[in-house]
C-alpha cells in the first residue's frame, strides 16, 4: 500500500473545520466548521492537455462548491444517506438540518431542534431507511428517511458520545462519555454491556474516538473477518467479529486518536489523530492504516496544527482529511493481488455474495477468461509459465497452489 498527499483546498476566512464526510455513491464532499460553516464540494477529473495523465494522477477541479446556509453555531456532526441522496448536519446548539439535492444544488428539506442538549452522533442504517440521533444528555431518537419519528428514549443518568448500527440493522451500539459501550436492540431495549478488552491495565479517563461497523456491502476480505472497530482517544483499539466476540484483535496505535473509518470493502481501517514527534516537542498529525487483523500497513504524516476528521472516497482510492482550515486529499495505491505469466494476467478480488476470492485468469491474446474461487487467499506471484497462489488454511499449516499455464492455454492445478 502506497499513499501520498495530492491536493489541498483552503476554506475561506481561515474558518476552522470540525468534520468532513465523503458521499460514497455520488462523490460529494461535505465539510462543517466554526461559525456555521457548511460546504458541499465535488472533485472531478480535469481534461488536461497531457492525455497520458489519467485516473488518480490526473489533475482535479471543483465542479461544485456550494455554501449551505442555516447553521449559526459550529457544525460538529454530519452524515450522508447515500441511498436517498440526503445530508444530515447538526451544530453546537443542537440544531439538525436535513438537506436534499434538487436540480444540481442542495436545499434545506427538514429542520429539528430539541433546545435541550447537543447532538453527539448521527448514523443512518445500511439501507438508509432509519437514522439514529444521540444527544449528550442521554436522549435517543430514531427517525425514518421521510422525517417521521419512529421511537425515542431517555437513557437516564447516561451521557452519550456516539452511536453505530449493526450491518443488519437489528442492533444499536451506544458509546458513553465515560468509555462504556452498551448494546440495544433496534426498538430501544437494553441487551447487554459490550466488553472492552483493549483498555486492560489502562488507568485514567478515556473517551471513545469512534465506533465503526463495516456493513459488508462489498464482501469481506476473508470469511469471519473482523468488522466492528472501537477506538479510544488514548490510541487503544479493538476489532471484533461480532458484538459478543471474546477474542477481538487488540491494537495500540500509540497516538492520540480523533476518529476512525473503514474503507469501502472493510479491508483497511484509517485511524487519524496526532503523535508526539521523537525529535520535537510538538505533536505531528498522522493517519495510520491497519488491516482488520491489526496489521499496520502505512503511516501518513499530515501538515497543520490539528487534524479533526478523515473520510474515504467511495472506491477507497482517495481519503479526505479536515486539518485546521484546510481539506487535504491523499491518493492511495492498494496492494493488489495479481501476477503475469505466459500471456495471462492473473488477478483476484472479492464479491459480496461469495466468501472466497474470485481469481481471474485472463488470456490477453485471445481474450478468454477462466475463473477459480480460492478461500483465504494471501498472495499471488507469477513467473514464466507458472502462477503461485498462497492461502491460509483453517489449521494454520498453510497451503500453496500452483497453476501451470502452457501454450495450449490449458490450466493444470497442483496442490
Amino acid at each position: 500500500m502506497f499513499i501520498y498527499l495530492s491536493k489541498k483546498i483552503a476554506i475561506p476566512n481561515n474558518t476552522r473545520l470540525r468534520c468532513v464526510s465523503w458521499n460514497k455513491d455520488q462523490g460529494y464532499i461535505a465539510c462543517g466548521g466554526e461559525d456555521g460553516l457548511l460546504k458541499v464540494l465535488k472533485l472531478d477529473i480535469a481534461a488536461g492537455k497531457d492525455g497520458k495523465v489519467k485516473g488518480l494522477a490526473a489533475p482535479s477541479n471543483l465542479s461544485m462548491n456550494q455554501t449551505l446556509e442555516g447553521h449559526s453555531g459550529a457544525v460538529q456532526v454530519l452524515t450522508w444517506n447515500d441511498s436517498f441522496q440526503k445530508l444530515t448536519t447538526s451544530d453546537q446548539y443542537g440544531l439538525i438540518i436535513v438537506w436534499m439535492l434538487y436540480k444540481g444544488s442542495w436545499y434545506e428539506e427538514m429542520i429539528n431542534n430539541r433546545n435541550k442538549s447537543v447532538v453527539r452522533s448521527m448514523k443512518w442504517n445500511a439501507e438508509g431507511q432509519k437514522i439514529c440521533i444521540v444527544y449528550e444528555d442521554g436522549a435517543v431518537i430514531v427517525g425514518s428517511v421521510d422525517g417521521n419519528r419512529i421511537w425515542g428514549k431517555e437513557l437516564k443518568g447516561l451521557q452519550l458520545s456516539t452511536v453505530e448500527w449493526s450491518p443488519d440493522g437489528k442492533i444499536l451500539l451506544f458509546g458513553m462519555t465515560n468509555g462504556d459501550v452498551q448494546i440495544y436492540d433496534n426498538t430501544g431495549n437494553l441487551i447487554s454491556k459490550l466488553q472492552i478488552y483493549c483498555l486492560t491495565n489502562v488507568t485514567g479517563a478515556v473517551h471513545i474516538s469512534g465506533i465503526e461497523w463495516y456493513n459488508g456491502d462489498y464482501g469481506y476480505v476473508e470469511p469471519n473477518c473482523p468488522s466492528l472497530a472501537i477506538c479510544f482517544d488514548n490510541g487503544r483499539m479493538q476489532i471484533m467479529r461480532t458484538e459478543n466476540d471474546e477474542n477481538p484483535i487488540l491494537v495500540d496505535t500509540c497516538m492520540q486518536v480523533m476518529n476512525i473509518g473503514w474503507n469501502h470493502n472493510g479491508g483497511v481501517i484509517a485511524v487519524s489523530g496526532s503523535q508526539k514527534a521523537s525529535s520535537q516537542d510538538k505533536d505531528v498529525n498522522i493517519v495510520q492504516f491497519y488491516t482488520p487483523f491489526g496489521e499496520h500497513l502505512r503511516t501518513l504524516k499530515v501538515p497543520g496544527k490539528q487534524i479533526f476528521s478523515c473520510s474515504w472516497e467511495g472506491g477507497s482510492l482517495r481519503i479526505a482529511l479536515a486539518v485546521d482550515s484546510f481539506i487535504y486529499f491523499a491518493n492511495i495505491r492498494p496492494d493488489y493481488k495479481w501476477g503475469y505469466c505466459s500471456n495471462t494476467v492473473v488477478y483476484a478480488f472479492t464479491k459480496p455474495e461469495r466468501t472466497e476470492h474470485c481469481v481471474i485468469f485472463w488470456d490477453i491474446k485471445n481474450g478468454e477468461r477462466y475463473i477459480k474461487y480460492v478461500k483465504n487467499l494471501l498472495s499471488i506471484t507469477a513467473h514464466g509459465d507458472y502462477c503461485c497462489l498462497a492461502t491460509r488454511t483453517d489449521d494454520t499449516s498453510g497451503q500453496v497452489s500452483s497453476f501451470d499455464i502452457n501454450k495450449g492455454n490449458d490450466k493444470y492445478f497442483y496442490e
